[in-house]
C-alpha cells in the first residue's frame, strides 16, 4: 500500500514539474509591440510582480498589458526611465502564467525608446 501511494505521489509531482516546465520554457508566441508606456508598477499583496501597460492607440483606445519577470533588472530600469514615452517592447507570450511570475501571459524581454509616429516630422523652432 505504501509503495502504491509513493508511486502516485511521485507521478503527481512529476506531472506538476512537467506542466511548470512547459508553461515556463515553451513560448506560445514572440513578437514586438510599440506604443506609449503609460504604466509600470510593482504590485501585489503577498507576491509582488512587475506589471505595465502600453497605449497602442489614440487616447488609450487599445491597451497592451504586460508583465516583467523580477530577474530582468535592466528591462525594469529602462521601463521606469521611459515612463510616458513612446517605446518598442519585445515580448514572449506563454500558454499560461503562475501568480508568482505575473498577472499576464505577456512577458517583456527588451525595451527600446522609439520616435512617436504621431509627432514625426514636427520640429521645434528653437532647434534650428
Amino acid at each position: 500500500m505504501k509503495k502504491i501511494l509513493a508511486l502516485i505521489l511521485v507521478g503527481i509531482v512529476l506531472l506538476a514539474a512537467l506542466y511548470y516546465a512547459f508553461i515556463y520554457f515553451v513560448p506560445y508566441s514572440e513578437g514586438v509591440r510599440s506604443g506609449e508606456l503609460i504604466k509600470i508598477s510593482y504590485k501585489g499583496v503577498l507576491v509582488k510582480t512587475w506589471e505595465g501597460e502600453i497605449s497602442q492607440g489614440i487616447s488609450g483606445a487599445q491597451i497592451f498589458a504586460f508583465s516583467v519577470e523580477g530577474n530582468q533588472k535592466e528591462v525594469i530600469d529602462k521601463l521606469q526611465k521611459y515612463q510616458g514615452r513612446y517605446v518598442k517592447v519585445t515580448y514572449k507570450e506563454r500558454f499560461g502564467t503562475f501568480f508568482w511570475l505575473g498577472d499576464t501571459k505577456y512577458f517583456i524581454t527588451d525595451v527600446q525608446e522609439e520616435q512617436s509616429p504621431h509627432f514625426r516630422g514636427i520640429t521645434n523652432d528653437n532647434e534650428q
